[in-house]
């Protein structure tokens, strides 16, 4: 796969960390696991979300490569549509930030092995429709139509799917004292939000002006 421009690669890799520092159903059922049974459980959790964003990945990437080789001019288009999409999502979660609103809690659960664990993130991830919309706007706006577009879009989901599973296993297998601290308090979360969502917004501004 052919590198990204220098520009290109900051902002994936920016708006990538902000995304997988966000909480959310996967991050939430990962501190859960790792609440519950201990750092086995968190990891394996967290690989089993890893495994539900790539397979997400891989079905947007086939979707869009044969879009493209189909209708080349298709590709404009789901850019805006990517760009409106990233900026409700912006304005969404800095909405969600200022109200203080819980987005989930965390997955609690009795005794279970990696094994069960690792479906049930898989589970969690393939279940959550959000999910397959974000990766169907966000990717393509960092893809080059021009190149081996299925490629491009396995080698960044790989780079975010990976991310995701670092931050997530790593969280859950921290619970104990992460769990309380985000019971406690909204405060990190609120900023995390926040950051988010004016990142995105930026984000989007940037490619609607064709900054990046």
């Amino acid at each position: 796969m052919p590198l990204p421009d220098s520009a290109t690669l900051a902002a994936f890799l920016a708006a990538s960390v902000m995304l997988n520092l966000t909480p959310g159903p996967d991050m939430m059922f990962c501190l859960g696991q790792g609440l519950a049974g201990g750092p086995a459980r968190a990891w394996a959790a967290s690989a089993g979300v890893s495994v539900g964003g790539m397979l997400h990945v891989l079905a947007a990437g086939l979707g869009l490569a044969a879009l493209i080789a189909a209708q080349p001019m298709a590709f404009s288009v789901l850019r805006w549509i990517g760009v409106g999409y990233l900026a409700w999502v912006g304005g969404a979660t800095i909405l969600a930030a200022l109200r203080g609103r819980e987005r989930a809690h965390p997955a609690r659960g009795g005794p279970a092995g990696p094994g069960r664990t690792f479906l049930a993130g898989l589970a969690v991830n393939l279940s959550n429709p959000k999910y397959a919309l974000f990766v169907l706007a966000f990717l393509p706006q960092f893809i080059d139509p021009a190149g081996p577009v299925l490629a491009q879009f396995l080698g960044f989901g790989a780079v975010m799917s990976l991310g995701g599973f670092v931050v997530n296993g790593a969280l859950g297998a921290a619970a104990g004292g992460i769990g309380r601290g985000l019971g406690r308090s909204r405060r990190a979360g609120r900023a995390v939000g926040l950051g988010t969502g004016l990142l995105f917004l930026g984000l989007a501004a940037a490619l609607a002006t064709r900054r990046i």
